[in-house]
């Protein structure tokens, strides 16, 4: 029998602390960062000037934070949050589709029990949808919380294969190791070249910051990027302008007066950077970016004082400078709010926003570049 020392070497515990000091901080290597999927050339738009807008039916006394996509048959579908007020445990998801005779009646796609039974965790209230279409799959994303305000959110994932007639059980995203709480989602994500996505989320809790989440093909998340700025921001909303750089552009939670801040990145979305804020005010509201036909950049938001109106911005310069193009709504009536726009380039050209009317529902219009730059109906 093979007899065992009564004394460890003298150099065993030194490398055994500093294997378990290394083992500490030893993380999984980043994955090189694949490319966005490269926006189509631009192309002139031959849309005659139009315009028209139509509220969506109302389901509940209070609905907020639409959001928009295109299903595979052309259609838009749209969903939003509703119940007697914003947080009550009434609030649910709720969908509808536009169809030739307009919007068809909403019907809930989520609500507390079924988020619970589908995640196995307690749930307080509902929030803030994102709807995105990637080929048969129509996805959902949306928030919820268990514990406490906004900053206690987590975000939940479920997907329909049948354009939205049923959808399989949330799961929830693991972004936080810490209680797995204090990411929201607001902004439609972005297809990368791999198939994965990546989807531009914010922190709130202390400190409130835009992220960026990065999803492989299957969904799991591979990388997690903070956008950082010396000021509070929230709710990012970004496009790629090829395949390596894209812009974002994110609400101001700073002190007041707010602008719109910006990030950057170079490298497919590996890191972000601030940019210099743009000269456009931002009343701690959340903005809507898309991308047009024509290559140029399309920028929804409030005027600096607040939410009394529903304002466009145009660059054509990739969004180094900006242009006041269109006032979609206003009132002078005190405490009209027309705020949370979601913007959509349909497949033939024509560009859709829903937004909150009046926290008493949602409104949706659709219109075209040619009136975008002045042509009237």
């Amino acid at each position: 029998m093979m007899k065992l020392p009564t004394r460890l070497p003298r150099w065993l515990p030194p490398a055994l602390f500093i294997a378990a000091l290394g083992a500490a901080f030893w993380r999984i290597p980043t994955p090189a960062a694949p490319a966005f999927v490269s926006p189509p050339a631009p192309t002139a738009s031959t849309l005659p000037a139009t315009f028209s807008a139509r509220m969506l039916p109302k389901v509940a006394e209070s609905a907020h934070a639409a959001t928009l996509a295109q299903l595979p048959d052309g259609r838009i579908a749209a969903a939003w949050f509703a119940g007697s007020r914003e947080g009550a445990d009434d609030v649910a998801i709720w969908f509808s589709i536009l169809g030739k005779e307009g919007w068809n009646q909403p019907a809930p796609i989520a609500n507390r029990e079924s988020t619970a039974g589908g995640t196995f965790a307690h749930v307080r209230k509902l929030g803030n949808p994102v709807l995105h279409v990637e080929g048969s799959w129509l996805h959902l994303w949306y928030v919820s919380v268990g514990i406490g305000g906004w900053a206690g959110s987590s975000i939940n994932h479920s997907v329909s294969t049948d354009a939205g007639k049923s959808w399989f059980k949330p799961t929830k995203l693991q972004t936080s190791p810490f209680a797995n709480i204090s990411t929201l989602v607001r902004s439609p994500p972005l297809p990368l070249a791999d198939g994965g996505l990546g989807l531009p989320v914010y922190h709130e809790f202390i400190a409130k910051h835009g992220e960026w989440l990065r999803l492989s093909p299957t969904g799991q998340i591979l990388d997690k990027v903070r956008m950082t700025h010396a000021v509070r921001t929230l709710q990012p909303a970004v496009v790629a302008l090829d395949e390596q750089r894209a812009i974002g552009l994110l609400r101001d939670a700073g002190p007041w007066p707010g602008r719109v801040q910006v990030s950057a990145s170079q490298n497919g979305g590996l890191s972000w950077e601030a940019g210099e804020a743009l000269p456009i005010p931002n009343p701690n509201s959340s903005v809507a970016l898309l991308r047009l036909k024509s290559g140029r950049l399309l920028l929804a938001g409030n005027p600096p004082n607040g939410r009394e109106a529903l304002l466009l911005w145009i660059s054509a310069d990739e969004g180094k400078t900006w242009q006041p193009t269109r006032t979609i709504e206003s009132a002078a009536d005190g405490g009209a709010e027309f705020s949370y726009p979601s913007l959509l380039l349909g497949r033939d050209g024509r560009i859709h926003v829903a937004y909150t009317w009046r926290r008493q529902g949602i409104k949706h219009a659709e219109f075209s570049e040619a009136w975008l730059d002045g042509g009237q109906p």
